[in-house]
C-alpha cells in the first residue's frame, strides 16, 4: 500500500487552473523528486498536501485514508510534516525554543518530566543537524541555510514522524550546509524509515538523492521515472527549454 496517494487532484483560483488532475503514489520508505519549470504548480501541489489548500477537486490519501478535510495540525499528528522555501520560525524565540514548539503545541503534558524530556530530545535532533552551537541564539540571528535546517531539525520533534514534505530545502544555501541537509534526508531515510517528497531545482541533489522523480508542467504530471529516464522525455525538454517564463511557483 501506498503512504500516500494522490487521485486527480486539482486546484483553481479563480480563472487560473494551477494544478489539474494530478495522480501520484508514493511508497513507503521512498524519497521522491518532484521538479519542473517555475510556476508549474508544485508549491500549491505542496500546499495541498499539507493542508494549506483546500482541492477544487481530488482526494489525498495517506495510509489509504482520506486527509483532504483535515487541517495541517492533524495532519501533522499524524506523522507529516512540512518545511517552506522560505523557513517559518518563530524569530524571537531561540533555536531551542523554536524546537520544543511542535512538541509543546500537540500534547497537553507539561510536567517538569516531560519538559525535561523534550529539552533532551532538542539537543539531540540539534546535534544530529550540527546546529547544537547556536541553540542559544535567537532565530532571526541565523542564516539561511542555518534556517533550513532548524525547520528539518524541528520537523524530528514530531511525534511518529513519517512523512516529510520538503519545498526547495537547497535553494540559495551554502554547499557545506547542502550536504549537511542531503547526509540528514538520507539518514532518516535509511535508519528511521521516513519517507520524502522533495521539490527542488537542483538537479544535482534530486539526482543523488531520488529514485524516482515527477515532473509538472503547467499544472500536470507530464513524466515519471529517474532522473536519466525524465531528462531525456521529449516532453520534459519541451518544458524546460520551450520558452518558459521565469515566474514564481504558483
Amino acid at each position: 500500500m501506498s503512504i500516500l496517494q494522490v487521485n486527480n487532484l486539482a486546484k483553481h483560483f479563480g480563472g487560473l487552473v494551477a494544478v489539474k488532475d494530478l495522480t501520484l503514489s508514493i511508497k513507503p520508505g521512498e524519497i521522491r523528486g518532484l521538479i519542473g519549470p517555475n510556476g508549474c504548480g508544485k508549491t500549491t501541489t505542496m500546499n495541498m498536501l499539507a493542508g494549506l489548500y483546500k482541492p477544487t477537486r481530488g482526494d489525498v490519501r495517506y495510509h489509504g485514508k482520506s486527509i483532504v478535510k483535515l487541517p495541517p495540525h492533524i495532519r501533522t499528528a499524524q506523522g507529516i510534516m512540512r518545511t517552506f522555501q522560505i523557513p517559518k520560525l518563530f524569530s524571537e524565540m531561540t533555536v531551542e525554543e523554536n524546537m520544543m514548539v511542535p512538541a509543546l503545541a500537540t500534547s497537553t503534558e507539561k510536567t517538569p518530566e516531560f519538559i525535561e524530556a523534550l529539552e533532551n530530545k532538542a539537543t539531540e535532533k540539534l546535534t544530529f543537524c550540527k546546529l547544537d552551537h547556536v541553540s542559544h541564539l535567537l532565530a532571526k540571528q541565523l542564516s539561511g541555510g542555518q534556517r533550513m535546517l532548524l525547520q528539518i531539525a524541528r520537523g524530528l520533534m514530531v511525534e511518529g514522524l513519517e512523512l516529510f514534505l520538503m519545498d526547495e530545502p537547497f535553494a540559495g544555501i551554502n554547499q557545506v550546509i547542502k550536504e549537511t541537509i542531503m547526509d540528514a534526508i538520507m539518514e532518516m531515510n535509511d535508519n528511521q524509515g521516513i519517507t520524502f517528497l522533495i521539490v527542488s531545482h537542483e538537479m544535482s541533489s534530486v539526482r543523488r538523492l531520488c529514485q524516482t522523480v515527477c515532473v509538472m508542467h503547467e499544472g500536470s504530471l507530464i513524466a515519471e521515472g529517474s532522473m536519466t529516464e525524465v531528462a531525456n522525455d521529449p516532453l520534459v525538454i519541451e518544458a524546460y527549454l520551450g520558452g518558459q517564463n521565469a515566474a514564481s511557483d504558483s
